[in-house]
């Protein structure tokens, strides 16, 4: 694991972004885990979560043209992250996001800030089930762009309704790499080698979940 996802699990798990216990997800499953990226909602928060995605970016070595924040959710995550990879990692990069409804007066158009072109990395939170980012993907194909990879902060490296994750089935539909800040295997990773003996104890029922529901 490398030191940016440790300090990554550490802020969440000690900001309560990532808990543990008993969670029903939308697919009926009940998760030993949730993580709510709906709560970096602070300043801090915000900017530690940028700084988060641009070392990931970075760690990847990802090569982009363009960062595209999907409406709303990826919206501040492409500003933030923009900046984080300047400010951090000397990488300055022009980003843009969609309006959810074209405007006809001022500028137009749906896409706000840079030109959506060339190669593009999609920012996102997490994927679930795909459909917002092949939506996304859709605007891209729309204004000549190309999807070159997609970032997100966790990867739940879960099955879907086959045996591949939803992620899987977008890296394989578009022959790119997603890159995620955390994945499962961290989580556990993280509890295995933890100090906290409240934290250790939920290691067994987040492997045995994985066990069952992992890719």
């Amino acid at each position: 694991m490398q030191e940016f996802q440790s300090s990554f699990l550490k802020y969440v798990i000690d900001n309560e972004i990532l808990r543990f216990g008993e969670f029903t997800l939308k697919s009926g499953r009940t998760s030993p885990y949730f993580f709510n990226a709906g709560l970096f909602n602070t300043g801090e928060k915000a900017s530690f979560l940028a700084k988060s995605y641009a070392d990931a970016i970075v760690h990847a070595g990802m090569e982009f043209d363009v960062i595209f924040g999907p409406a709303y959710k990826g919206i501040p995550l492409a500003a933030t992250t923009a900046m984080a990879l300047a400010n951090k990692h000397n990488v300055n990069k022009p980003y843009c996001y969609n309006r959810k409804e074209a405007k006809d007066h001022g500028e137009g158009g749906s896409i706000v800030g840079a030109e959506l072109e060339g190669d593009v990395m999609i920012i996102d939170d997490v994927i679930t089930a795909g459909t917002a980012i092949r939506e996304a993907v859709q605007i891209l194909t729309d204004n000549g762009a190309k999807l070159s990879g997609i970032a997100v902060a966790m990867d739940r490296q879960e099955k879907g309704t086959g045996e591949l994750s939803a992620i899987q089935e977008i890296e394989q539909s578009y022959q790119i790499t997603v890159v995620s800040i955390i994945d499962l295997q961290n989580i556990i990773d993280y509890l295995s080698n933890t100090n906290d003996a409240e934290l250790e104890k939920h290691l067994d029922s987040v492997a045995a979940y994985r066990k069952e529901y992992g890719v």
